[in-house]
């Protein structure tokens, strides 16, 4: 029998990072008690109008430049009509016809059969990206039989990042899902919190022979964490096989991951597919944007983007990070992938490595196999570590110059752990972890013992 191929494309809701929403000047934070944060706008009253927030607009045309995107200089606003408890207006803001930003691409690195020295580095397509409105949030409340509305998020403002259906994985969306999440924190465009709901997947999944047209796939909605994100497609997958060599049919329809259990479950089908009956939106004039050629010489800077300016001002991407790590001190890529992944390693690492006369090389054991398998272990960040780069620097500086053992200088980094504030060195002396240079002390030390085991000598002696 031919195998099948699994076919996996993406679609990822991102949280823009701004104070306010997209079209109103209600403010954005987590948490806040419900309701608290909804403008007249929010709430759909009527005769209130969008008014678009610059900041929103300019974090989209960064993120679409990071992707390598072609930048729309005009874009357009749709609505996008559902009845939902938590869409008070009936529909939704989008970019339907006319998105900010179109074929991009976004390339990642994973590794093969779980071995982090054998990496290869994969292409996505992007598709699109366009900005809306994310919608309220409805809390079922069992107890007393009904659903609650809390409208704080409705008119957050969100990118919604459309990959081609270029992976075959659940290790593939994963690595993809990190690197994006990553270029998003590094451009500051989106905090990208899963946690928090501010990074938010859906996953398309089918499965076909070679040669043959794509199967009938299915949606699994709303994934909230990377290592959920592999395991439901890969569920899928499999799910999918199955269903297939049993004679049965897949349905197109949305399906919603089950962490807990580990598989997916059926919400509603998409059979009778919905309308949303898309239309301009009519409050909303198109989106110009304009670069350095095209910008006209009145005009209030203010009031315009400039697509060049914005790209000026890009950061350093963490592939080109990588890529300096890489060079600059020797290490291996992937180390310099682990020290990217943690928030505040990489830095962590060049500032003891500026500290110490130890090589680079021998540095990165110590930061990846001491220090993050300790923070791991209690639940900590890289920012939260007791042991400062300074101490560690120490430390590794007293292993260089052969005045510890490195056993010595474990027991000394454990010492550091429990942050009592002492320095490797007095450490080292209350507990005589020293490596003796002298000769002759060395030799009064041996005669000593030996002198205090004479029996034990003579019988190794005869023995």
């Amino acid at each position: 029998l031919a195998p099948w191929i699994p076919v996996v494309g993406l679609e990822i809701h991102a949280q823009i990072s701004s104070n306010s929403k997209l079209f109103s000047g209600s403010q954005v934070q987590f948490a806040a008690p419900p309701n608290s944060l909804v403008s007249f706008f929010d709430a759909s009253l009527p005769g209130t109008l969008p008014v678009l927030n610059r900041r929103c607009v300019e974090a989209a045309v960064m993120t679409g430049l990071a992707l390598n995107c072609s930048i729309n200089k005009k874009s357009l606003f749709d609505r996008k009509h559902y009845f939902y408890a938590d869409l008070p207006a009936g529909y939704q803001i989008t970019q339907q016809r006319v998105p900010i930003a179109v074929n991009g691409s976004l390339s990642y690195s994973l590794c093969i059969d779980n071995k982090m020295s054998q990496m290869v580095t994969k292409t996505v397509r992007i598709k699109q990206i366009q900005l809306e409105q994310d919608s309220g949030k409805s809390l079922h409340d069992d107890t007393r039989s009904q659903t609650l509305v809390d409208l704080n998020r409705a008119g957050v403002g969100l990118m919604e990042v459309v990959m081609e259906p270029d992976m075959c994985c659940g290790e593939e969306a994963a690595a993809a899902v990190r690197e994006l999440q990553l270029i998003l924190q590094t451009l500051g465009s989106s905090q990208a919190i899963m946690a928090e709901g501010q990074l938010r997947v859906d996953a398309n999944v089918s499965v076909h022979h070679p040669g043959e047209p794509y199967g009938v796939r299915t949606e699994v909605k709303n994934i909230n964490s990377i290592r959920f994100l592999a395991k439901a497609i890969d569920y899928e997958i499999q799910r999918q096989i199955e269903e297939l060599e049993n004679g049965g049919t897949i349905l197109n329809e949305t399906r919603a991951f089950d962490s807990k259990l580990g598989f997916t479950v059926p919400m509603r089908d998409k059979e009778g597919k919905q309308d949303y009956r898309f239309m301009p939106e009519p409050n909303l004039p198109p989106l110009i944007l304009y670069d350095t050629k095209s910008l006209p010489a009145n005009m209030n800077h203010q009031q315009v983007i400039n697509i060049d300016w914005i790209h000026e001002r890009l950061p350093e991407l963490p592939s080109v990070k990588r890529e300096k790590l890489v060079e600059q001190y020797g290490i291996l890529p992937e180390h310099s992938f682990t020290l990217l992944n943690e928030d505040g390693l990489a830095e962590f690492f060049e500032s003891v490595v500026k500290q110490t006369q130890m090589k680079p090389k021998k540095v990165i054991g110590w930061i990846l196999n001491d220090l993050l398998s300790y923070l791991k272990q209690h639940s900590l960040t890289v920012k939260e570590s007791p042991v400062s780069t300074f101490l560690l620097a120490d430390l590794l500086n007293l292993l260089e110059n052969k005045e510890i053992s490195s056993t010595a200088a474990k027991q000394v980094l454990a010492e550091l752990w429990k942050g009592e504030g002492k320095t490797p060195l007095e450490i080292v002396k209350e507990q005589k972890l020293e490596l003796l240079q002298d000769q002759k002390e060395l030799e009064q030390i041996c005669q000593a013992v030996i002198d205090g085991q004479e029996n034990e000598v003579i019988i190794m002696v005869l023995g």
